[in-house]
């Protein structure tokens, strides 16, 4: 069956507290993500996350003189702290039922402290199609109701 190890995300794409909105705009445009965890030393410290970037974006209706500009606004300022996290040993189901009753969109993976992984709504997505799949095959065919 499916594990946690076996549908978590390792290749992260990370941010240090003193990286900017705007390397945070970018990491997320540039590979379709939602989620940035926000490390030092290979410790999670905080998260950002796509609501957070356009909560911190300043309107292009502002002055411009009065401009908040991206590249001046340390993710730090915005990030999340309080980061709910599950161990890489927990069992997906448990990680399952942890993002739907908190509705969040994804889930690190840390253990002893260090950041191992994520896990987000969309990998839960491809873990029902495959389900489903499952339960296709194995579904009598029509013709053996006739």
């Amino acid at each position: 069956m499916f594990t946690i190890d076996a549908i978590m995300s390792t290749d992260l794409i990370t941010l240090e507290p003193t990286s900017t909105l705007a390397e945070a705009r970018t990491a997320m445009y540039t590979n379709r993500i939602h989620h940035l965890p926000v490390v030092e030393d290979n410790n999670l410290v905080g998260l950002v996350t796509l609501t957070n970037v356009l909560a911190a974006t300043d309107s292009y209706l502002r002055d411009p003189d009065n401009r908040i500009h991206a590249s001046e606004v340390e993710v730090q300022d915005i990030m999340v702290t309080d980061i709910a996290t599950i161990d890489e040993h927990a069992s997906l189901r448990q990680a399952a039922m942890f993002i739907e009753k908190h509705q969040i969109g994804c889930l690190p993976i840390v253990t002893d402290g260090v950041l191992r992984g994520i896990i987000t709504d969309t990998d839960f997505v491809g873990v029902a199609i495959n389900l489903l799949e499952l339960a296709e095959e194995t579904e009598p065919l029509e013709e053996d109701y006739a």
